[in-house]
């Protein structure tokens, strides 16, 4: 059996996040992986489905819940593009991920602003991995958000 690296399986999530820009939504993609096998991927939804609560990890946590028949995740590792926001985290916690590994920090928003204590203690977290690319993903969304507005405008 092959070997993935974080690296790999981020790039599956970058793609869940190219999926939701092309619908018009703010670009994050998640996958969950268990024994290096993706079993729930996710992309924020919130437009699409007018629901507050359909980020990419909420998402991406049901399907893996739903493959496994399980409320628990603790074997499984979280791939998200941007650092979750606290509504995730909460969900995550409760879940009992293992690990975490994001791409780009959410200064504003992001659960980090609480403390890693908002996770469950035996909860692993990484950060980092393709940040730049995850970072100007969310960025050229919004700068073209900002562009479109100012062409209304004028």
């Amino acid at each position: 059996m092959e070997l993935y690296t974080d690296e790999y399986f981020m790039h599956q999530a970058y793609k869940e996040a190219l999926y939701a820009r092309d619908m018009d939504e703010i670009p994050i993609g998640a996958v969950v992986v268990s024994k290096n096998r993706i079993i729930g991927r996710g992309h924020n939804q919130v437009e699409q489905l007018n629901d507050t609560t359909a980020h990419a990890e909420m998402i991406a946590l049901t399907s893996a819940m739903a493959y496994l028949g399980s409320k628990y995740l603790k074997d499984c590792v979280l791939y998200v593009t941007l650092e979750p926001c606290t509504m995730c985290a909460g969900a995550l916690y409760w879940s009992q991920i293992g690990r975490i590994v994001y791409g780009a920090e959410d200064a504003k928003k992001g659960f980090m602003r609480h403390g890693k204590s908002i996770l469950h203690p035996r909860t692993k977290l990484e950060f980092g991995v393709m940040a730049t690319a995850c970072s100007d993903l969310i960025q050229q969304y919004f700068r073209s958000k900002r562009v479109l507005q100012l062409r209304k405008e004028c």
